[in-house]
């Protein structure tokens, strides 16, 4: 697969995912936080690669928060606090840079642009609110559409989270550009003709645009 290789005289949608991609975030912080809970496996338990069922189906909404904490509290057989949970599960997220969400901004007068995350209602409360004390109401500020997994009931890289996208906006794989910061969830969209790019740590999507918001030759 070539990972960074798009035709951009056709791109007229682009999807982004949002962590590691607009949000920045850090996976070791919450691991971090629940190996002080008492939780040492907890790296064992979830990482960016690969998580335990329990993450799974509170990102595909299977179970609720509640359910979560309990499932937490049960797999550790800790005594751990609601509160302490949360704390630890949101140390992944960090800031909301403005100047992505400006050029997010700029991009949408000439692109349709959405957000289709992996994520989960705890997370979802906890950056949600980051982005209303940015002065927005919420993603539909920014965004024509915002998928969440936890919502919806799928996560990528699962193909039947692409293929909703794409028949609830009738958008075109090879006229759609996914930009995502997950390599296995580049390559699954990537085999349904979907145009791509992986945004490698520490790379900024701005610098895929030109001044006027053409893409860069590559």
């Amino acid at each position: 697969m070539q990972k960074n290789i798009f035709k951009e005289k056709e791109i007229k949608n682009i999807i982004f995912d949002y962590g590691g991609v607009i949000l920045n975030i850090d996976y070791q912080l919450t691991v971090d936080a629940f190996m002080e809970c008492g939780l040492d496996n907890f790296n064992e338990l979830y990482s960016k690669a690969s998580q335990n069922h329990l993450f799974d189906k509170l990102e595909t909404g299977k179970i609720s928060p509640a359910s979560f904490r309990q499932g937490i509290r049960d797999i550790s057989g800790l005594t751990i606090s609601d509160e302490q949970i949360d704390y630890a599960w949101n140390k992944i997220i960090l800031d909301m840079p403005r100047h992505r969400i400006d050029f997010l901004l700029k991009l949408k007068k000439k692109y349709r642009i959405f957000l289709l995350s992996n994520t989960n209602k705890i997370h979802y409360d906890f950056y949600l609110k980051q982005l209303q004390d940015m002065g927005f109401s919420g993603f539909d500020a920014i965004f024509e559409k915002a998928w969440f997994s936890h919502e919806i009931g799928l996560r990528k890289p699962d193909p039947a989270v692409y293929s909703y996208v794409l028949e609830e906006k009738l958008l075109l794989p090879k006229s759609t550009l996914f930009i995502d910061d997950s390599l296995q969830n580049i390559s699954i969209a990537n085999e349904m003709g979907i145009q791509c790019h992986w945004l490698q740590q520490g790379a900024e999507f701005e610098m895929l645009f030109d001044d006027e918001l053409n893409f860069l030759k590559k």
